[in-house]
């Protein structure tokens, strides 16, 4: 396990979650990990939370922000002392299996392949199962991502080898990872996907994007505006989009 994964975990009062997350991490089969946690000023016991457990496993590093910027900020913070060629994604309220890190970097490193991500499950607030599975697809471009956003942000995992060092987020306070996946594809990469479920998403009423009318419109702002697709263009893509966002759910 000679290859170094960072994992990237923003956190904005997630003292209900943060926990699970983190041992999630400390569980994995895979131990060539560093993880870095990026508190965005919380105003709950998130830091305390962090700080009890972290202090026994020198291999996580927080990072206290201070003022509050928003997740992509917080995430290019990470990213700015990051030492892994891997960078793996982990939101502060979503938790991974056992053998993610391991399965998955097994694969990339066998398939020379520079982005990928898994299936992950539902979960509800209290971790319980909602027995609901979000399948990844064998292969994304670019104009595949346009019409089905399938990459799951918890689920992906970067080779800085093919795609460097300097990538970074736009500064946005949401959709900022859907951003990030249209500028990397649109530049000639493939994401894959692999089918076993490896990580898993939690629902509950706080999370950035658990209004889908509020997310659908951010999208149709992110391919009609920030990426200038036109309307005709992000009206094909949009289209696309919502179906297979349903899909997803149902």
């Amino acid at each position: 396990m000679g290859n170094l994964v960072t994992v990237v975990t923003p956190c904005y009062n997630s003292e209900k979650f943060i926990v699970s997350s983190i041992n999630s991490v400390l569980s994995q089969t895979y131990s060539n990990w560093e993880m870095i946690i990026v508190d965005d000023c919380s105003t709950d016991k998130s830091v305390e939370n962090i700080e009890s457990i972290i202090k026994n496993h020198s291999k996580i590093k927080l990072v206290k922000l201070l003022k509050n910027t928003g997740v992509a900020q917080a995430k290019n913070a990470a990213l700015n002392i990051a030492n892994g060629r891997f960078v793996a994604f982990l939101d502060s309220d979503d938790i991974w299996h056992p053998t993610k890190l391991e399965k998955q970097i097994s694969f990339m490193l066998n398939k020379n392949i520079p982005i990928s991500f898994t299936s992950y499950g539902l979960i509800d607030i209290y971790g319980k199962n909602k027995k609901h599975i979000v399948h990844s697809i064998e292969k994304v471009n670019y104009t595949d991502y346009l019409k089905n956003t399938i990459i799951g942000f918890s689920t992906s995992i970067i080779d800085t080898k093919f795609i460097g060092k300097e990538f970074r987020f736009n500064n946005m306070r949401s959709r900022e990872d859907t951003d990030l996946w249209i500028r990397l594809l649109k530049e000639g990469n493939c994401a894959y996907g692999i089918s076993n479920v490896l990580a898993y998403y939690r629902i509950h009423p706080n999370s950035i994007t658990s209004n889908k009318a509020i997310a659908s419109l951010q999208v149709w702002d992110l391919y009609f505006n920030r990426h200038s697709l036109g309307l005709i263009k992000s009206t094909y893509y949009f289209i696309f989009y919502i179906f297979n966002a349903i899909k997803k759910r149902t």
